[in-house]
């Protein structure tokens, strides 16, 4: 574990990232078994774009969310560095 002190954007980032993400969630499930609502298809394309651009926010600041390909690397290769969100 880390014993780093974060500021406080760091965890309103977060917040917000797993607030949207939820969103997304509920989405696809209503999604799943209304597959033609338009308003729903683009609330959810809406809400992807935004979560996505919350998560290169996050990035830019704090590193990367995603291995495996999900998250472009800094020069550093900071994976494992940052804590991990249940750390925090």
């Amino acid at each position: 574990m880390t014993n780093k002190q974060l500021p406080d954007e760091y965890y309103t980032l977060l917040e917000d990232i797993q607030a949207i993400d939820f969103v997304l969630v509920e989405l696809t499930l209503y999604l799943d078994t209304h597959p033609d609502d338009r308003q729903a298809l683009q609330q959810f394309n809406q809400c992807a774009a935004h979560s996505k651009q919350l998560k290169q926010v996050f990035e830019s600041k704090f590193g990367m969310l995603l291995q495996y390909g999900g998250s472009y690397a800094d020069a550093k290769w900071s994976w494992g560095t940052a804590p991990w969100p249940w750390q925090v």
